[in-house]
């Protein structure tokens, strides 16, 4: 058809690549839903798809059990560490020696976890050729080069029982580097453009912080003598606390994006955390102190509930990625919002 002979009463031509459905449900018409009387859909509501029904997102390629682990694993260290300079501060050998060995033990798996994941340890030393400030990746990769080494130093030099002074600086550098091996994995999550991550960027944080203070205590409780475990059971305490408080807090501010903490396979997983989590937390505080069996058994409920925690959020922003509705809708109410904020002039109010 020319453009003589296309129609003039307004209507479009048929156009082929305008029409084409852009994935399996795409292009049903959804009746009297959001509009006001009088009112005529010009076009069918969008279904949140995509191209050959393929997701907004690329899935993340991480492999869970690597990537959930090093999560796991590098929160443990971190907060290990923090308990391990107590311990020496308030002369609990035994705490401290446990929570040393703790935390270059974590820190060396988290490193196999991450390396296996990466394919091969020269990927690890390449991101160490430069330094991005603005890569959370980067600085993370500098973060755990200092780190491990001093946990190794500290934990060689107590069960040595030599070069105390040597041992004294490690401790106390693991330390100050602790609470940021412990977070910082939650800072990588968030930046990425997975929707259950990036929207709970400002609680995330404090989310994997209590979380490592559990895992940390709980390996406390299950490995020191009961004489010594005041600090870990206040620990469990006070990181159960800031666990779970922030983590139900994230939920209510992310919105849509909370949605997949709640169903599937997150949904259990991280009941299951929050059992594990409060229960051994009840335990340790109540029983812990009297009993050395159940002492060890809160802290393996501890340890579990931290682990299963970071198996839940990896999975619940794996699943926020294969649905283009979590990155779709946000995406709309955000320009909805901006557009509302201006006036009709094109200023705004």
């Amino acid at each position: 058809m020319t453009g003589s002979d296309a129609p003039r009463d307004g209507s479009e031509g048929a156009r082929p690549g305008r029409e084409a459905l852009t994935g399996g449900r795409a292009g049903r018409r959804r009746r009297g839903r959001g509009r006001g009387r009088g009112e005529q859909a010009m076009v069918p509501d969008a279904e949140f798809s995509s191209y050959y029904g393929k997701p907004v997102l690329n899935r993340p390629t991480w492999k869970a059990l690597d990537i959930a682990g090093y999560l796991y694993l590098g929160g443990l260290a971190g907060a290990s560490s923090l308990l391990a300079a107590g311990a020496d501060a308030t002369a609990r050998p035994a705490l401290a020696r446990t929570a040393k060995l703790g935390a270059a033990g974590a820190i060396s798996l988290s490193l196999v976890a991450l390396v296996h994941d990466l394919g091969r340890p020269a990927r690890f030393l390449n991101m160490l050729r430069v330094v991005k400030p603005t890569s959370p990746m980067n600085l993370g990769s500098w973060l755990l080069a200092g780190y491990a080494p001093l946990t190794m130093a500290a934990a060689a030099a107590d069960v040595a029982g030599r070069y105390r002074v040597v041992g004294a600086a490690a401790t106390a550098g693991a330390a100050v580097l602790g609470p940021a091996v412990a977070t910082y994995t939650a800072v990588l999550l968030c930046d990425t453009a997975v929707p259950s991550w990036h929207e709970g960027h400002r609680e995330l944080p404090f989310v994997f912080a209590g979380s490592a203070a559990t895992a940390a205590a709980g390996l406390a409780l299950a490995g020191a003598p009961t004489g010594q475990t005041g600090p870990a059971r206040r620990a469990a305490v006070l990181g159960t606390a800031l666990e779970l408080g922030a983590f139900r807090l994230m939920k209510r501010r992310m919105g849509l994006a909370a949605e997949p903490y709640g169903t599937g396979r997150p949904r259990t997983l991280l009941r299951a955390a929050e059992a594990l989590t409060a229960g051994g937390a009840v335990l340790a505080a109540s029983a812990g102190r009297r009993s050395r069996v159940l002492g060890a058994v809160a802290g393996t409920a501890l340890l579990a509930g931290s682990a299963v925690l970071r198996f839940g959020v990896f999975h619940a922003g794996v699943a926020s990625a294969e649905d283009p509705k979590y990155t779709v809708v946000p995406q709309r109410e955000r320009l909805r919002a901006r557009s509302g904020a201006r006036r009709p002039d094109g200023g705004v109010p």
